[in-house]
């Protein structure tokens, strides 16, 4: 017997894991880092690798301060594809051996720095990012339920809420330049006086 070729007629992906689980989040666009952050303040480098074709990433973070390395094996996709603030996400923790074996496959890279902001009693992710997206700063806030989620208002520092706008996706983004993102941040109406248009 020959061995069977998988498609997507003939794989089940369970509806639940005991091994996933949701992510709720919302993501905004800014100008730049909020008031009260400095781009020298405490951060966390992440490298994100983005598996072509798939839905699996390989993200590295550095802690600049000790020198040391968190490795990440991550599968993170919409159940629903109109609403990317209710996300399905795996993780699988990696040694060195096992990121360096993964490290072979054809991926998009994303490199962005971490910082960790606190506004109104809310945490929020905010990434700088570098290379081709170098301009773009987005932030995130993760909520435990989703009548958090769907009450929670846009911050003040915040351009725009970009949350189900796949071209802020990290899927999407490693692909694109920040000329790409500018472009459609004015093409869409996003753009203020005080945009990352300007």
């Amino acid at each position: 017997m020959g061995i069977a070729k998988l498609t997507d007629q003939n794989t089940i992906v369970p509806a639940e894991s005991k091994y996933a689980r949701v992510e709720r989040e919302r993501r905004y666009l800014l100008q730049d880092l909020p008031e009260g952050l400095t781009r020298a303040d405490p951060h966390l480098q992440i490298t994100d690798n983005y598996i072509s074709g798939t839905r699996l990433r390989i993200r590295k973070v550095r802690d600049p301060r000790s020198n040391k390395w968190t490795v990440k094996f991550t599968q993170k996709f919409a159940p629903n594809p109109t609403d990317f603030s209710r996300t399905i996400i795996t993780n699988i923790y990696l040694n060195a051996l096992e990121a360096e074996t993964l490290a072979m496959f054809d991926a998009n890279e994303i490199r962005k720095n971490r910082y960790s902001f606190e506004f109104e009693g809310r945490r929020f992710s905010v990434d700088m990012f570098l290379g081709d997206l170098f301009g773009l700063v987005l932030a995130e806030a993760s909520f435990e339920t989703d009548d958090e989620l769907d009450s929670f208002a846009k911050p003040t520092f915040a351009i725009a809420e970009v949350t189900s706008n796949k071209l802020f996706s990290g899927g999407e983004l490693c692909q694109l330049t920040f000329s790409d993102i500018r472009e459609e941040i004015v093409k869409s109406g996003m753009a203020r006086s005080h945009s990352a248009a300007d």
